[in-house]
């Protein structure tokens, strides 16, 4: 006897999988990754991220009305300053590329939301996320610094400020810096739960932020650990975290889908360098199908349970969705 309930009912044509499907992806899931570089008319390709670019303040403007225009929402920038010293001073300089690009894509892309990256490592000569000294990335000490690069943000325009640095804390100093300076309304988006991943290798490529001794893992989360990521984001919420992020993503969904069922926020995830790169790596050779794997990949981090995800296949991705 043939069974009564046959799922493959609801798989015969692309129509009745649509009408079905239990999770969707759309351009206003994503936040695009930008990359801002001193100078003038640069685009600089990143050897290990192809399709990704240093880009100088002019050419960021022109990347940004793109990115609109294809109904993404966000991006954020990460900078790449002229000029780095042990303190990563540019990070706060009102004049930092970062600034400056906030500025730009706000007078012409007004309805874009700008987000920026508040971290030292790529300011900083020794590449940490933090003020060294004796060889140790001192906590408390950074916080300050961190409360100097987020206000100097908002100053210029910025509409969201998201911290990557993982100094214990610091969630709670910028909110009471922002707050202080009249930027209650500026939400924070914590990178909360962000591992010391081997998946970040390109990006450190694309803004020249690799340390020039040691590594991150005394700051950043230890790989094997799953619950300690809930320890993490329910600090940051605590502390005034408005969205919490999971970094990287496709590694680490267990992660995502957790941080989802037990928090009432919105929970993003960063669909890292590495993982853009092993995609754009194998399509290449031909040893995959580039366009179904991104679509995939995008998919599973979503139905983990990611409300928002930054990646670099933002443009393509949405391209495809809207047909």
């Amino acid at each position: 006897m043939f069974p009564t309930h046959r799922p493959r009912r609801l798989r015969g044509t692309e129509t009745i999988r649509r009408m079905v499907r239990e999770t969707t992806l759309s351009p206003d899931d994503f936040i695009y990754p930008l990359f801002v570089t001193y100078g003038r008319d640069v685009k600089k390709p990143i050897r290990s991220m192809p399709g990704c670019y240093q880009q100088s303040v002019d050419n960021i403007v022109r990347t940004a009305k793109e990115i609109f225009s294809l109904g993404i929402p966000g991006v954020i920038l990460f900078g790449i300053p002229e000029h780095k010293d042990e303190i990563g001073s540019e990070a706060f300089s009102p004049e930092g590329v970062v600034q400056q690009s906030i500025k730009a894509i706000k007078d012409s892309v007004p309805e874009l939301m700008v987000i920026t990256d508040v971290c030292m490592c790529e300011y900083t000569s020794h590449g940490h996320c933090g003020i060294v000294k004796d060889g140790e990335v001192l906590n408390d000490p950074t916080l300050e610094l961190l409360q100097k690069e987020a206000v100097s943000h908002a100053y210029a325009g910025a509409d969201m400020v998201a911290p990557s640095d993982m100094m214990d804390g610091r969630v709670k100093a910028i909110r009471e810096a922002l707050d202080r300076e009249g930027f209650t309304n500026i939400p924070i988006m914590s990178y909360a739960a962000k591992y010391a991943s081997a998946f970040y290798g390109p990006f450190r490529e694309a803004a020249e932020s690799a340390p020039q001794f040691g590594d991150r893992r005394s700051y950043q989360m230890d790989p094997p650990n799953r619950r300690e990521a809930l320890k993490e984001v329910a600090l940051d919420i605590e502390e005034g975290a408005d969205i919490v992020m999971v970094k990287p993503a496709l590694a680490y969904l267990d992660v995502i889908s957790d941080v989802k069922n037990m928090f009432d926020v919105p929970v993003a995830a960063y669909n890292v360098s590495g993982e853009y790169s092993l995609v754009k790596a194998a399509a290449e050779l031909g040893w995959i199908d580039h366009d179904r794997i991104m679509m995939e990949i995008l998919i599973s981090i979503k139905r983990a349970g990611a409300d928002i995800i930054l990646t670099y296949f933002a443009p393509e991705a949405a391209k495809i969705l809207q047909g």
